[in-house]
């Protein structure tokens, strides 16, 4: 198995010096933490010095790293400090403390299913 293989996707998340928080995916964290500390990692944690890692969970697989990502991302900020602990508030205020880690995504807040009020079309013969 080539070396690439054997290694896991991680998701992290940063604290950056203006209390704001970024989730990305990296198979080597403190690799891509030195990547974003001197300038050439995300556009976003430019200029937002410090930054500190607050979280990290491993993923199975780049395409799982990337579901977990963008699950994080849909969280609201009071779920995401409580998913890194930084938060007191009680286990059943936040559906993202009961999430599982990975590889099953079950229980992941989805984006709200549209509904349009419209009845479906039909065709008559």
């Amino acid at each position: 198995m080539p070396p690439s293989e054997s290694r896991s996707w991680w998701v992290y998340i940063l604290r950056c010096g203006d209390g704001t928080l970024y989730t990305g995916i990296a198979l080597d964290v403190p690799a891509r933490l030195a990547q974003h500390r001197a300038g050439t990692g995300a556009r976003y944690t430019r200029g937002r010095e410090p930054l500190e890692l607050v979280y990290q969970e491993a993923s199975p697989s780049r395409s799982a790293a990337t579901r977990r990502e963008a699950a994080i991302k849909r969280c609201s900020r009071r779920q995401k400090l409580q998913l890194i602990g930084m938060s007191d508030m009680n286990e059943g205020d936040c559906p993202v403390a009961s999430l599982p880690l990975m590889p099953r995504m079950r229980g992941i807040p989805r984006a709200p299913h549209v509904v349009t009020g419209r009845s479906p079309v039909t065709t008559s013969e």
